[in-house]
């Protein structure tokens, strides 16, 4: 199949998220996420801001028995997690609400994990404070952020090149993922929610997209950004997703067709025990 072929971009936004994003960029960091949180057999596991699920998916297959649940606010992503769950796999519990007032008792879970998530909160000391709540005495914390923005050089070049062509702050979005990129205020942050023993790892992934093009493409069509070109005609959104793929084979080094795209990601992923 020509690579045009396999990139077609049909489906909502969440859609296109779990097919194409997910296997790209989300499954990795969750890998890592939940192998370093060691989710045991028989433990109750909770995913706050679980997305699409990738998450809470891979914490159900590596306990294989006890009770794991995935929150979140976004109702069409929700739809996604239970639309895969009903494909096969294991058994996740899905609830939509609000990390500031969850919907659970207090000390429910063994295990709280949150994927790139805490930096998108309106109240972060209150989402952390809700996580001590339903975490259990001597339950364990692990979550990952977005470092620096210029740690993850596509994601800066892309957003230099949408305040480029599109306007002065386009990129507030895209820029927003790496508002919580000092390691120090995160780990201030949940000792003051009251967790102890907490310490911040810096890791890298290497993400592999088909070609720099695919994933200007991807970014402008699976992600908040996309409302940004939603109304755009065909052509004038094919010439901008030109213009900003130029801009990433220029600050990156490259071909801008048929060469595969490859960058260093950066997150921050801390651990830490109520």
């Amino acid at each position: 199949m020509a690579p045009d072929e396999q990139w077609q971009l049909e489906g909502t936004a969440a859609e296109l998220y779990q097919r194409y994003l997910v296997p790209l960029i989300t499954s990795l960091w969750a890998a890592d996420l939940v192998k370093r949180s060691a989710p045991r057999p028989g433990e109750q596991v909770l995913d706050v801001a679980c997305g699409t699920g990738v998450v809470a998916r891979l914490a159900a297959e590596q306990m294989g028995t006890g009770r794991v649940v995935g929150l979140d606010l976004n109702s069409s992503m929700l739809a996604v997690a239970r639309a895969v769950a009903q494909n096969g796999g294991p058994k996740v519990e899905w609830h939509e609400a609000s990390v500031h007032q969850m919907p659970f008792p207090n000390g429910t879970f063994d295990v709280i994990l949150c994927q790139l998530g805490l930096q998108f909160f309106p109240d972060r000391a209150r989402a952390l404070a809700e996580m001590f709540r339903v975490l259990t005495p001597g339950g364990r914390l692990a979550l990952s952020v977005f470092t620096a923005i210029e740690r993850t050089p596509v994601a800066h070049a892309l957003a230099d090149a949408l305040d480029r062509y599109l306007a002065p702050g386009a990129s507030s979005i895209k820029r927003s993922e790496h508002t919580l990129s000092d390691g120090s205020l995160l780990e201030n942050l949940v000792s003051a929610a009251g967790f102890k023993d907490v310490t911040v790892t810096s890791v890298t992934q290497m993400l592999r997209f088909p070609s720099p093009r695919d994933y200007v493409r991807l970014q402008l069509s699976a992600t908040p950004q996309a409302g940004m070109v939603a109304d755009m005609d065909a052509d004038k959104r094919d010439a901008l997703i030109d213009a900003i793929t130029g801009d990433l084979v220029l600050s990156l080094g490259g071909n801008a067709t048929g060469v595969e795209l490859v960058s260093p990601q950066e997150c921050h992923v801390l651990h830490a025990t109520r």
